[in-house]
């Protein structure tokens, strides 16, 4: 079995996901494709924005094209159709729509190279799935367009594959505490504090940010966006979590007095949902931030690319060493020269 599929093979629905353009998302996930084919395993593929061109719509630089086996399943929009060298069959129309026109479930009836597109919400990827599961696909890849790291979400997926590299940064070591940091965020602990959940649940619907504590107070805000001052307002002594329906950012936590970011831990959806830089987020926990997530993000595997399109490379071997360091006991790999890191966790 490859190396990347060995990472996923319990899972049904997988996200590739990179941390910006040109870490090896796109090599990785044709990559994983073809390890998938060889196994006899059926796909069913999709992505959160158009993807498979031929060449980078932002940078003009080459790139990977989405090949689909036969027997794959795709959500192909009707305004990319015709460009598909696979062989397609439609299979059904959904009622998901794109700026490229309505989502397809296409069926490749012969192997081919095909532009691929699918919705770009969670709710939208996760109806897409679980359709293409019921046609018959044995395990689903999501392929998570550039920042879209929302694909990554629990509703969505069951595991992630996290694309890293030299696109990120001119030194190695930073490359490595970057992705240490994503990785950190997506091992956040989950609330398990039965009673909170159930007032979290109880205001579900009603998309306010909720401050829980001795009672509950529901702040007339939308979004926690430069909200900070408002909701260290509402912040005692008996305050136990502030839950949010939408982000956390960095000014929202900033702008929270230090003595009152103590008193209550914030709550997120998932990790997805988190806006904070790597030397922020280590200045804000020095100050006493505590955030819970509702739903983790297992990160099944990270891959690496020690390419810049920049023009400088990075050793394979060192770049591997360096952040499977950083990131403990989940497995790295190197796709293009084939390389496995297996590190060890403290």
């Amino acid at each position: 079995m490859g190396l990347l599929l060995e990472t996923v093979k319990d899972h049904r629905v997988v996200s590739v996901v990179g941390m910006a353009k040109n870490t090896g998302k796109t090599t990785a996930l044709g990559a994983l494709i073809a390890e998938a084919r060889d196994a006899g395993i059926r796909l069913g593929i999709t992505s959160t924005g158009r993807d498979g061109e031929s060449e980078d719509l932002v940078t003009g630089t080459a790139k990977p094209r989405i090949f689909l086996p036969e027997g794959a399943v795709a959500t192909i929009p009707t305004e990319l159709y015709a460009f598909a060298d696979a062989g397609l069959e439609i299979l059904r129309m959904t009622d998901y729509r794109t700026a490229l026109g309505r989502v397809m479930l296409c069926g490749a009836v012969s192997e081919g190279y095909a532009q691929v597109a699918g919705p770009v919400s969670a709710e939208g990827q996760t109806g897409v799935c679980a359709e293409m599961l019921a046609l018959g696909a044995d395990m689903v890849l999501i392929d998570g367009a550039v920042d879209r790291r929302s694909v990554a979400a629990p509703r969505a997926s069951d595991a992630v594959i996290l694309a890293t590299g030299a696109a990120l940064s001119g030194r190695v070591s930073e490359v490595a505490a970057e992705t240490a940091h994503v990785v950190g965020l997506y091992g956040l602990p989950v609330l398990r504090d039965a009673a909170a959940l159930a007032e979290i649940a109880k205001h579900a619907g009603e998309k306010r940010i909720l401050c829980l504590g001795d009672e509950t107070k529901i702040l007339d805000l939308r979004t926690g966006l430069a909200a900070g001052a408002d909701i260290g307002g509402a912040i005692d002594e008996n305050s136990r979590y502030i839950c949010l329906p939408g982000a956390l950012t960095r000014n929202m936590a900033e702008g929270i007095p230090a003595n009152l970011l103590k008193n209550a831990a914030f709550v997120v959806a998932d990790p997805t949902r988190i806006f904070v830089d790597r030397r922020a987020w280590r200045r804000l926990q020095g100050k006493g931030l505590r955030v819970f997530v509702l739903s983790g993000v297992k990160i099944a595997a990270i891959t690496v690319n020690p390419y810049s399109p920049a023009g400088f490379f990075f050793d394979s071997e060192e770049l591997l060493r360096s952040v499977g360091a950083a990131v403990g006991d989940i497995p790295v790999v190197d796709v293009r020269m084939r390389k496995f890191w297996q590190g060890k966790a403290d």
